[in-house]
């Protein structure tokens, strides 16, 4: 499995479709996953999956240079439903694990449960189904053999309770061609929808070269959690980075994170959730500074996101150049 940083034949992303899940502000999340799609690609292909019924909006709201894509789906999280990409015998491949609503929290799932496949089959890409339920957002490959995970999500009961760590990190590694399982203990905290997802943590920038999530408020659960993964990074021979900074935000009641770490990483640059904290800039120039050879990218769509449970690593999806 290549890593993220790697070159991109492209980048895909899904068009908001559960209402349930915004509410009033369904729209503004569309608004959203149009500005994103239309950031990136000014520097890759991108390609827009949406509801039949949702093109023709998802086609007026997206630059021209976009492609749309009608398939049926149930939600946006492409990171999470879509298919994880492998190169096997020099042709590219696409694995298609198990979705299962992130241990079945949202329903229905039973289209997402197959547009891995659907997709795949759309872009003439050979694919594979594995029977173990796997999301793309709960792990993380720097594209020398080491795959980064956490606990939290893994080994949650609500996934694959007949299978132990061990089985897990063997067929991790078996399936996507991994040498290394880093487990990390924990996602963050209000990570509930996902029960702690790796991209919120940590992401690789090269070869045992990790960018972590910190936190500096003490008064947060997340000030431990965050502090005690970097410690098992480094424990486990990473060169680790870390973001220093975590913001929160509160939407309708609602409170949540807005991790810097949730970027996403394409061709010549590095989009960034930001939210209007007072850091933003602050943590965009140390991003630069990590990631020199990218543009870094601040889109403020943060806020919208996280309001629907995720962010802009978790709606992305890349397809390696060949």
């Amino acid at each position: 499995m290549p890593a993220e940083f790697s070159r991109h034949e492209r980048t895909v992303i899904c068009w908001p479709a559960r209402s349930e899940i915004y509410g009033s502000r369904l729209a503004e999340a569309q608004t959203a996953h149009a500005a994103l799609a239309n950031t990136i690609s000014g520097y890759e292909p991108v390609s827009v999956i949406a509801n039949p019924n949702d093109a023709a909006n998802a086609r007026r709201a997206c630059s021209e240079n976009v492609e749309i894509v009608a398939l049926e789906i149930d939600d946006a999280w492409f990171r999470d439903s879509g298919p994880n990409y492998i190169f096997e015998n020099g042709e590219l491949l696409a694995t298609c694990w198990q979705f299962n609503g992130w241990g079945e929290k949202f329903v229905p799932f039973d289209k997402d449960a197959t547009i891995a496949s659907r997709w795949a089959k759309h872009a003439g890409h050979q694919s594979r189904i594995i029977d173990m339920v796997l999301e793309g957002g709960s792990i993380n490959v720097d594209g020398a053999g080491t795959l980064i995970t956490t606990e939290q999500c893994l080994l949650n009961p609500n996934r694959n309770p007949k299978l132990s760590r061990e089985q897990i990190a063997d067929r991790l590694c078996k399936e996507l061609g991994q040498k290394e399982v880093v487990w990390l203990p924990f996602g963050l905290a209000l990570d509930d929808d996902t029960d702690g997802h790796v991209d919120n943590v940590a992401a690789f920038i090269g070869p045992k070269t990790v960018i972590m999530q910190g936190c500096d408020d003490k008064d947060e659960e997340d000030f431990v959690r965050c502090a005690t993964n970097i410690a098992v990074a480094k424990a486990a021979g990473l060169t680790v980075h870390e973001i220093p900074v975590l913001p929160f935000v509160v939407t309708d009641s609602v409170r949540a994170a807005v991790p810097y770490l949730n970027f996403y990483i394409c061709n010549n640059a590095v989009i960034v959730p930001v939210c209007g904290h007072g850091a933003d800039s602050e943590i965009l120039a140390l991003l630069g500074e990590f990631i020199p050879s990218h543009d870094i990218v601040g889109l403020e769509i943060g806020e919208i996101l996280a309001r629907g449970g995720g962010g802009i690593h978790c709606i992305t999806q890349q397809v390696p150049a060949v």
